[in-house]
């Protein structure tokens, strides 16, 4: 009988039982002279004592602002190491950092200042061609809990450090005292496609021992230095980034405020950086670059591949191209910390490659049948599922969303389609709601996606359902081309993939594009794509056609 798709992480290691700022506390008492921060736009660096400071007279200025234990404190701003002093100082505080995602307009700014009820916003003056002062002026008054707004490099973020900086530091002392590992301490808004976004509640420890664990996969010391292009406003960057580097007195890079491929290379080449995150999109911009071969990457050792599903050609060009020989993929989600699982340095080039690894520490997975929660067979297609310390307490202030994404036992459910194998990996093959029917034939966008970055013109490709009279739902194949490809025609991919997908897995439609309709955080928006494509095609009829 096949053994069941579940499985419990190693307990080698123990759960940090800290708060998050004491546990920067003990690293800067550690490694107080090793370097902790460095901006490259700024050129402005900190060891872990100036760090240390610095976010305590962030914390103590709040404090001033009259910030109190619970209150919801907004960040609103591209990657700076201000972001990282308000991030460890609200933990000081206790006070919930709620990360406002860069991209947001203001109908989506006025939506998460409101449901999460942010007293202060500390946010950048602008970004790319946002201007968030007017943004702000435009939906204050329709924001009432809203009570202080400070600008990042105005007069009143100055006075509120120097304010800080001249405070009593036995306030955070006392702070200190009355929290608890278990308080919520975020709050980070899920890019839902359809509707408003929820807001992920996250404690201390579910923040802090996820950070650890994933740096612990890593192979962190104090040796390491982490270049982190991902965005802070998501897990990945204040988390997996900031966090798995302060658990182990590893050195933060930020190689610029928004994505730049050539600036993330120069500041590996530059910091000499030995670990490199990024999202799959991200990776396969730095590999297009022209001069890609000039940059000195020969310091990476390690990094991390998440965020969206990882293809297995760009991974193996990672690992030999960029010299990233111990390289990770962590899957997860925002309501779980978010890391849930993570190839190791040790597994095989194929394993590491092609799945999303096994278990993490203290954690439970299991693959589930989506309707009825019974755990299926190893080998088989259900959805992924998690327990354990790295859960969410809850959508903020939404009871009804929060028993429907965490059942009565705890799991989590994903909406990830995945399978387990006989050794505990496990592979994502695609979401529930991602999943095609064409013709009564269930098709995983992700597996025709794996087979399409094989085709050599191809750099990258997102397949996606549309709907069709007659099979119900037909494919479809965005791709973007390598620099200097040839032209590719819808008939040109089918005939590459004859012969190698069975019939019903071949796209039927072929958009080249310069790019994917992006979430911030890299994900890919198939809803806008498929909204498009409806348009483009002229499929509305079949679109309007209802199902049962």
């Amino acid at each position: 009988m096949p053994e069941d798709s579940y499985a419990r992480g190693s307990t080698g290691v123990a759960l940090l039982g800290d708060t998050i700022g004491a546990n920067l506390d003990r690293t800067a008492a550690r490694v107080g002279d090793h370097e902790a921060l460095v901006e490259c736009a700024s050129g402005r660096r900190w060891t872990y004592s100036q760090l240390n400071a610095d976010v305590d007279a962030c914390a103590l200025g709040l404090d001033a602002l009259g910030v109190h234990m619970g209150d919801r404190v907004g960040i609103w701003s591209p990657n700076c190491a201000e972001w990282v002093f308000v991030q460890y100082g609200t933990a000081k505080l206790g006070a919930i950092l709620v990360n406002i995602n860069p991209a947001y307009r203001t109908h989506e700014l006025a939506y998460v200042l409101r449901q999460a009820g942010i007293s202060v916003l500390v946010a950048a003056p602008q970004f790319k061609t946002s201007d968030y002062r007017a943004m702000v002026a435009e939906v204050r008054g329709d924001c009432p809990d809203l009570r202080d707004v400070v600008f990042l490099g105005d007069p009143e973020w100055e006075r509120l450090l120097a304010t800080g900086r001249a405070a009593d530091r036995g306030r955070l002392a006392e702070r200190a005292g009355q929290l608890s590992a278990d308080d919520a301490i975020n709050i980070q808004y899920t890019s839902g496609t359809t509707g408003f976004p929820k807001g992920a509640t996250l404690s201390h420890h579910n923040l802090l021992n996820n950070g650890f664990f994933v740096g612990e996969g890593c192979g962190y010391t104090e040796a390491d230095r982490i270049c982190i292009p991902v965005p802070y406003y998501h897990c990945f960057g204040m988390g997996m980034g900031n966090l798995g580097a302060t658990t182990h007195g590893a050195t933060m890079v930020i190689p610029a405020p928004g994505f730049d491929p050539a600036a993330t290379l120069q500041a590996v080449q530059d910091e000499r950086c030995t670990s490199l995150y990024g999202v799959p999109t991200m990776f396969i911009a730095e590999l297009a670059l022209p001069n890609f071969a000039d940059y000195d990457l020969s310091s990476l050792r390690t990094g991390i591949m998440a965020g969206s599903p990882c293809p297995v050609e760009v991974m193996k060009r990672v690992v030999s191209e960029m010299g990233m020989t111990q390289v990770t993929i962590c899957y997860g989600m925002t309501e779980t910390s978010p890391v849930s699982t993570q190839t190791g340095a040790d597994d095989d080039l194929d394993r590491r490659t092609s799945t999303v690894g096994r278990v993490h520490p203290h954690l439970e997975i299991k693959v589930a049948d989506p309707d009825t929660g019974e755990t299926v067979p190893r080998g088989e297609t259900g959805e992924f599922r998690t327990r354990g310390y790295s859960v969410m307490r809850g959508y903020w202030n939404e009871p009804d969303k929060t028993a429907d994404a965490i059942d009565a036992d705890g799991w989590m459910r994903t909406g990830d389609l995945a399978v387990m194998d006989d050794a505990g990996y496990v592979n994502i093959v695609g979401r529930i709601k991602d999943m095609v029917i064409r013709g009564g034939e269930n098709v995983y966008p992700r597996e025709i996606e794996e087979f399409l970055y094989t085709h050599p013109d191809i750099a990258d490709a997102q397949v996606i359902g549309v709907p069709d009279e007659r099979y119900g739902e037909e494919l479809m194949a965005w791709v973007q081309l390598r620099p200097g490809a040839p032209p590719l025609t819808a008939e040109s991919l089918r005939q590459f993939c004859h012969g190698k997908l069975a019939h019903y897995k071949i796209p039927r439609y072929v958009k080249i594009v310069d790019a994917f309709p992006m979430t911030v955080t890299g994900k890919v928006r198939k809803v806008e794509m498929r909204e498009v494509s409806v348009d483009e095609l002229g499929l509305q009829d079949a679109a309007a056609i209802r199902n049962a």
